[in-house]
Order: structure tokens, then sequence, then C-alpha cells
């Protein structure tokens, strides 16, 4: 079911929402969080699907927030547009998308306060280019967790560099969040016989691929070895990640991603494999990221200390072991 709501108000928008429960058995029991989605204008339905996707794993009640960022629009009378979807329409879900337009897209935490879930978690997420730093803006004030997207910046690498500046604990990125395949199978190895040091590892992926960076920050912060970060152009039809070689006394193990989905693995005196190592969907990443709301301590120091101690083993974290 979707309502439009033309020209209104934050009462007259909970004052619908209990009367489509009213009239129509849609419950709030049960929903564990609020998620505050904030986008530009015309830019929501591909958040708000990954927001119904992962509303089965996490019941919620998602709360979009859609303003237009052109400055040169700003003069437009200001009103404000909402829409509530339920039932088949958002998932196990209860969406409200709140459209503001000129001066009333300037107090976004009014627009949200009114229409948080009581004693229920918030959540903050902005699918696109985020604030400079996002525990001060004002969705971010109210949120325990505070999710970017780095890859969506128009800049990617530079986006990095202001998390790292802004970090506060509960902030955290879909850039580190894409890496959680990789940890694990690069860990998967390293707990194998031969439990030997690791010497020296090389990281490479395309140039604006911010999962490179943090994954290069990661590997030196835990086995304390240099890493050598390598950019290319897109190759094999994949962007992002393409690659990393852990460097041992025995030789080297090599994971190299050869397809969109699909890694090889090669390792000394065994035979290759190929696995599968699919990149990671939007539902994937936010549900991933909905599974716990307190600080992710590991990527606070990864973006905060990892990343500026690219190529200065001696450095970093006293951490030991890829884990």
């Amino acid at each position: 079911m979707i309502v439009d709501l033309p020209n209104t108000t934050t009462s007259q928008i909970l004052k619908t929402l209990v009367k489509i429960r009213e009239e129509g058995g849609a419950v709030a029991l049960g929903r564990v969080l609020t998620l505050v989605i904030t986008t530009s204008l015309g830019e929501e339905e591909e958040a708000i699907e990954a927001a119904n996707d992962a509303s089965r794993e996490h019941p919620m009640r998602v709360i979009v927030i859609s303003t237009d960022h052109d400055i040169s629009h700003r003069a437009a009378e200001a009103r404000v547009d909402a829409q509530i979807r339920v039932g088949g329409d958002a998932g196990a879900s209860e969406v409200i998308v709140v459209r503001a337009y000129g001066d009333a897209a300037e107090d976004q935490e009014s627009l949200v306060t009114g229409l948080l879930l009581p004693d229920a978690p918030v959540v903050a997420w902005w699918p696109g280019t985020a604030p400079g730093a996002v525990s001060q803006s004002a969705i971010g004030r109210i949120a325990q967790r505070r999710i970017t997207d780095a890859a969506a910046s128009p800049q990617p690498l530079t986006a990095i560099s202001t998390i790292a500046e802004s970090y506060e604990p509960g902030d955290t990125d879909f850039a580190w969040t894409r890496l959680t395949l990789w940890r694990a199978q690069l860990a998967a190895v390293l707990d194998q016989p031969p439990y030997q040091q690791v010497t020296a590892v090389e990281v490479h992926g395309s140039v604006d691929s911010p999962s490179t960076l943090l994954l290069a920050a990661w590997l030196q912060l835990q086995l304390r070895v240099e890493v050598t970060l390598g950019v290319s152009s897109k190759s094999h039809g994949t962007s992002g990640i393409q690659g990393v070689k852990l460097i041992r006394e025995s030789g080297a193990i090599e994971l190299e991603r050869t397809m969109p989905n699909v890694a090889t693995l090669s390792q000394p005196n065994q035979p290759t494999h190929d696995i599968s190592l699919p990149r990671r969907s939007l539902r994937d990443c936010l549900a991933e990221e909905l599974r716990r709301l307190d600080p992710d301590e590991l990527f606070g120091e990864v973006v905060r200390h990892g990343v500026s101690q690219l190529g200065k083993p001696e450095k970093t974290s006293r951490a030991k072991g890829a884990r």
C-alpha cells in the first residue's frame, strides 16, 4: 500500500500512519530500529529497495529524507510532500518518504524527530555524497550508527581522508563492508600450514577504489609488514580490488579476482582454485552493518591510523595476525 500526502506536516504523517494500521491491520510491532536515509530528490528508490530487502532480516521503520542539494533551487516554495509505504511495498518495514523543498529542507532534524520509533536505536545512512563530518550533521547527531559510502562520492579517496579526519565511534563506510569476504578468505588462508611469517604484501586495484586502500591499510596493521599499494585501470571486466599477494619464505599466496564474482587462489605446492568472491550488493552491505549497533573499533583503527601509515610498518598497530 502506498499513500501520498502532498503539502503535509509531520503530525499529519503520523496520524495517517496510525489510520493505516487501524484500518489495514499493519502494525509496527517487532520493529528493532529506525533507519534514516538521507538522499537527493529523485535518487531514493535504489536505497529504499536495499532497505526493504534488508528489513526482512532487520524489521525497522525506514525514514527517507529527500532534499534538493542544488542551492539555485532553494528559492522554491517551502513545502513537504510525503509518502507512506506499508505491506508489500515496504518489505518487512514501513517506509516514510519525506520530500522537502525550499526552506523546509534546511532543518532535517525537525523533519525526522517526530517520526522516530520510541526507545529504538537510530541508524543513519547516506547512500550518495555524505556531509564532511557525519557525526556533526543534523541527522548524524541523533544516530548511534552512521553509514556512508565513499565509493559513491565524486572523489572516493578524498572521502576516505575526510572520514579519517572526522571519525567518531559509530561511523562506518560501505568501502569497509565490501571487504568482509576478502578479509575472511585471506584470514582463512593464513590459518593453514605452513605457519610462516608474511614478509611483504602487494595489493592492487582500480585507481579510484577506496576498498583497495582500506584493505592495504588493514593488512599492514594486522601483519606489521610493508604493503605495496598498486593502482591500475579496469581489467578483466573488474573494478575495485583486483588482487592480493602475500609473500612468505615458501612462496607467494595470490588471490586474484579474474571475473566480477570469481577469484583465483594460488598457493605454493597446492592446486590453483577458483573461489566465489562476489561483489556485495547494497542490500548485503546494509544488512551486515545493521547487525551491529556498537562502534566498529577495527574500522576506526584502520581509517584513522592504518591509511596514514601505509608504507611505514614500524609505526603500525601492535596487533598480530590477520583476523
